[in-house]
């Protein structure tokens, strides 16, 4: 998988953000290669909790639901507490490249985990700097990670959907 080819997509809400995620999978394109970024809470939903259950996570909660239905989906799951952002929930491919850059301390200068992390993707850092408000302001961060033609197909099929900005960076 050439990671460097990515639809990042920001829904304002976490139905668009799913139905967005339902469509991918209904056309085909690789679970495994979606990764999704939101907040761990919205205005009137709280998860209790987390726990993992082999390589899936699982909430309980308001938001259980969601997020459950997510982590069924989506290989590998983490939860971090980023300064600037505050609480997050990340899935898919995404979470072990930020959990990668943690470990090795590989955070670039004026950027957190999550932007270093969308940096190594060859997202540029003025773009970073929207998703991460987005995502400040409880919207959710869809990204199609692939191949050219991957990437041309998950941004024909999520235009159709409830997508409030839709971006290719190759």
């Amino acid at each position: 998988m050439n990671q460097n080819n990515s639809i990042v997509a920001v829904y304002g809400t976490h139905n668009g953000a799913e139905a967005g995620i339902d469509e991918l999978k209904k056309s085909g394109f690789d679970i495994k290669k979606l990764s999704i970024i939101g907040r761990d809470y919205h205005t009137d939903e709280h998860v209790v909790g987390y726990y993992n259950t082999g390589d899936r996570m699982k909430a309980w909660g308001k938001v259980g639901a969601f997020w459950g239905g997510l982590w069924g989906l989506l290989f590998g799951s983490a939860f971090f507490w980023i300064p600037g952002l505050g609480p997050l929930l990340v899935a898919g491919p995404l979470a072990g490249w930020i959990v990668a850059g943690l470990e090795g301390a590989v955070v670039m200068a004026g950027l957190n985990a999550i932007g270093a992390a969308l940096y190594g993707l060859g997202i540029p850092k003025d773009s970073i700097v929207r998703y991460e408000t987005a995502i400040k302001t409880g919207k959710y961060v869809v990204i199609a990670h692939g191949s050219a033609d991957e990437s041309r197909h998950a941004k024909e099929i999520l235009s159709h959907t409830a997508v409030e900005t839709l971006e290719h960076h190759a």
